[in-house]
Parts: C-alpha cells; sequence; structure tokens
C-alpha cells in the first residue's frame, strides 16, 4: 500500500507547484488538499477539502496521512495585520501539525523562512522563529523545516518584494557568490522536489534545511 499525503496550502506559489509533483509520482496513492477554496481540477488521487482554518478542528477526522505538508503563509500587505498574519504563518500550521499527529501522522515538512529566529528584531523572521519552535516540542518521527531564501514563480498577488528581489538576482547573479550565495532566490519548483525527496529520504528526528541544502535535495 503507497502512502498518503496531507497538503496544506495546495493553491499557493509552492503548494501548487507540489501537489501536481505529488499526483504525478507513485510515492503516494492518495493526496488530501486543504483549500479554502476549490481548486478546480480533478484527479484520481486527489481528495480535495474545503476548509475553514479558523475552525480546523472540525475537520480532524479528515487530516489522516502520513506525511503532512504545510505550505501556508501570508503578507502583511494581504493580511493587513501582525495578528491575522501571525494566525496564518503561526496558528494555523500548529494546528494542523497537532491535529494530524492525533490522527497518526510521523511526519511533519514545514516552509519557513532564512532567518527564522523567535528572537529575531524582524517580525516575520520571529513568527517563523516561534512556528519551529513550537513544532521542534511535538512528537513526531521526523519533523523537517525548509528555510529557502527569496521564491521565485508566478505567485496569484503582486509581491513587490519578491518581484524586486527576483529582477536584481537574474540581472545580478555575481553580487549572490561565495558567503552571500545562501541569499540567492530559489524557484518556488526547486522547493516543491526538496519537499517531495526529503519526505521519501528523511529518517531524522529533526532537520533544518538551509536554501543551499534544498537547491542539492531537489536533484
Amino acid at each position: 500500500m503507497g502512502k498518503r499525503a496531507l497538503i496544506a496550502g495546495a493553491s499557493g506559489l509552492v503548494g501548487h507547484k507540489l501537489l501536481h509533483l505529488l499526483l504525478k509520482e507513485p510515492y503516494y496513492t492518495e493526496i488530501i488538499a486543504l483549500v479554502r477554496a476549490p481548486l478546480q481540477m480533478q484527479h484520481p488521487k486527489l481528495t480535495e477539502i474545503i476548509v475553514d482554518f479558523d475552525q480546523l478542528d472540525i475537520y480532524e477526522r479528515d487530516l489522516a496521512a502520513d506525511d503532512v505538508f504545510c505550505c501556508l503563509g501570508t503578507t502583511i500587505k494581504k493580511a493587513k495585520t501582525q495578528e491575522a498574519m501571525c494566525k496564518v504563518d503561526v496558528e494555523y500550521p500548529l494546528t494542523l501539525a497537532r491535529l494530524a499527529l492525533r490522527q497518526g501522522a510521523q511526519h511533519f515538512l514545514f516552509i519557513s523562512s532564512i532567518g527564522a529566529n523567535p528572537a529575531s528584531r524582524f517580525f516575520y523572521s520571529r513568527i517563523k522563529g516561534i512556528a519551529e519552535q513550537e513544532l521542534g516540542q511535538m512528537p513526531y518521527d521526523s519533523l523537517s523545516i525548509l528555510r529557502p531564501s527569496l521564491l521565485l514563480g508566478d505567485r496569484q498577488e503582486y509581491r513587490f518584494a519578491e518581484r524586486w528581489g527576483g529582477t536584481v538576482y537574474q540581472a545580478l547573479p555575481f553580487l549572490f557568490t561565495g558567503p552571500m550565495k545562501k541569499y540567492r532566490a530559489i524557484e518556488a519548483e526547486t522547493v516543491a522536489r526538496a519537499m517531495y525527496h526529503i519526505a521519501r529520504d528523511s529518517t531524522k528526528k529533526t532537520s533544518i534545511y538551509s536554501s543551499l541544502e534544498i537547491e542539492q535535495y531537489a536533484h
């Protein structure tokens, strides 16, 4: 019997790439996608569950899976407030992890960010660090935390910082060499491929993958 995967954030930049990859590969026989709105796609392996992430507890019985891929995330521009952003980047992933663990999940894979640190002066880095810290307290067989740098890819919404950063990276790649190499932009598809390979190969209790390590795992 193949494994069952659960994806939260399947309509996002990385989650969308990951969903298509998991549907194509035979390693998983069922993919459960938690979404706010229909994905407008059908596949024999896909089970789509439209959820209210503010009331995720009521869907607990639907969260049984072997591996959980958390691709949730937002920006302050979209969330409007720090409180709302913290909900998406911290509260929702932690609730998902807790519920999926009770349903037997063994491996939780979480997209964090370069510079994540619960003591950071920067709000985004701080909340990602807090989420990592709290996830580390949960008794998963394996916890994989990916810390990509600037993500490249076509988003549904415009993000100035990512668009500007991607333009700089493509125009001036020589700036991101040596010690600065870890800050170079990374394709969303690369992160998705790395998540898949890590899910298949990782047997460690807790692992943190830098942007450079993510690139290595993607191949």
